[in-house]
């Protein structure tokens, strides 16, 4: 018994000795991305809607490459499915709400 919480105690050790680099990286990363938009970042924003309007009026979407069609799936894929989890946790139930 002894031997067993010897060896879990070192286990341990490494274990937090291993992930400390690991951890500094995801928290560095997480107060970046995680951050709410600031007000400076607002015109930018803006900018990006209006683009987004323009490519669609003018049919620049049809000049994306392949790659680029089909990042752009993959990120709408997210939002929607984020929405849709987001929605099952708000109604605590997969199907509908219990009036």
């Amino acid at each position: 018994m002894a031997a067993l919480i010897s060896k879990s105690k070192t286990l341990l050790q490494t274990l937090i000795t291993e992930s400390k680099p690991k951890l500094s990286i995801i928290a560095r990363y997480a107060k970046v991305e995680l951050t709410p938009p600031s007000f400076s970042d607002i015109p930018a924003i803006r900018s990006g809607i209006s683009n987004l309007l323009q490519s669609a009026k003018s049919g620049r979407y049809r000049d994306l490459t392949v790659r680029e069609a089909w990042l752009n799936t993959l990120v709408a894929t997210e939002v929607i499915c984020w929405f849709y989890i987001g929605e099952c946790i708000g109604k605590r139930h997969i199907i509908g709400y219990n009036v």
